[in-house]
């Protein structure tokens, strides 16, 4: 963090002397909420919840961000280290979660892996979950592979322009891809979570794109890997007035993913139904358009 160098875009902000770069974050963390969550990926959930902690602040800046009054505007609390210690061991052992979920951590990393060392020292530990856009620099995974049980990514774009228009995100492609492939190349015990889910949320006019992204995990890396496709695009914020990001995805480009899914032989992971307000998860491989098995033929 001095000078911070925690996400691709390596701003070199002096935050402990007041100075903040692109992101916002300053010299403490920044938390808007957290609780049990029960609207993860099934495995993440368990009898108790996801235990998630909403982290301010953001490294990407989506016209689309259905958290922007976090993320964007740095809504939530400044708070010391040992009350973010206070709040993990309350996920742990008052709420019972299955896992400590950091969403959005990258510029906070130092401190939670503060926060959490006397909780480590006495035995009280979850799984963490690292929740992220996907934007990434493999060099601060590394760096903070501690607190990377389960990583649970967003590739949201193929192309690198799209990704600077709609998310301001410079090299996002690149980076993102980098990022998954070193969560699936990490050696892992076996468990019944796995090390890696790749979230595509289908986005309106870039659907190509989605199946591009597809196309590059099961080519690049493996149709094994758990995916979870979501239809729930919402236009909000900055979306409102920003074609094609001010209208909902289409049922058919919704389903022209799906289906490449399942050409491609991806089976482990999760769909959503295609109507947004029912966002439940199924198994994806069980829940294929008609014509299409669990198994197809893979990406070329």
């Amino acid at each position: 963090m001095e000078p911070c160098r925690l996400c691709p875009r390596a701003c070199g902000a002096d935050r402990e002397s007041g100075r903040t770069g692109f992101c916002g974050a300053g010299a403490c963390p920044r938390v808007f909420r957290w609780g049990p969550h029960f609207g993860e990926e099934p495995p993440l959930v368990g009898e108790h919840g996801s235990g998630c902690v909403f982290f301010s602040r953001c490294t990407m800046k989506c016209l689309y961000c259905q958290n922007s009054p976090w993320s964007w505007n740095g809504g939530g609390e400044d708070i010391t280290i040992p009350r973010l210690t206070g709040i993990f061991r309350e996920l742990a052992e008052k709420d019972r979660c299955s896992n400590w979920n950091l969403v959005s951590p990258t510029p906070y990393l130092p401190f939670i892996r503060e926060a959490v060392a006397p909780l480590l020292a006495e035995g009280v530990r979850l799984p963490f979950v690292w929740n992220s856009s996907g934007y990434e620099a493999v060099e601060t995974l590394e760096a903070y592979a501690d607190l990377c049980d389960t990583a649970l990514f967003d590739l949201r774009y193929a192309n690198s322009e799209t990704a600077l228009r709609a998310s301001a995100a410079p090299g996002y492609v690149e980076a993102a891809r980098a990022a998954i492939r070193w969560a699936y190349c990490r050696p892992r015990a076996a468990s019944a979570v796995p090390p890696l889910i790749v979230r595509i949320l289908v986005l309106p006019g870039l659907a190509e794109e989605a199946i591009e992204s597809l196309a590059w995990i099961a080519t690049e890396l493996s149709p094994d890997v758990p995916v979870s496709i979501m239809s729930q695009f919402t236009p909000v914020y900055r979306a409102l007035d920003t074609p094609p990001f001010n209208r909902k995805v289409t049922q058919e480009e919704y389903e022209s993913v799906t289906e490449a899914a399942a050409d491609f032989g991806f089976e482990n992971g999760w769909i959503q139904g295609y109507e947004a307000a029912d966002p439940a998860l199924a198994l994806l491989g069980e829940n294929m358009p008609a014509g299409h098995g669990a198994v197809g033929r893979t990406a070329e």
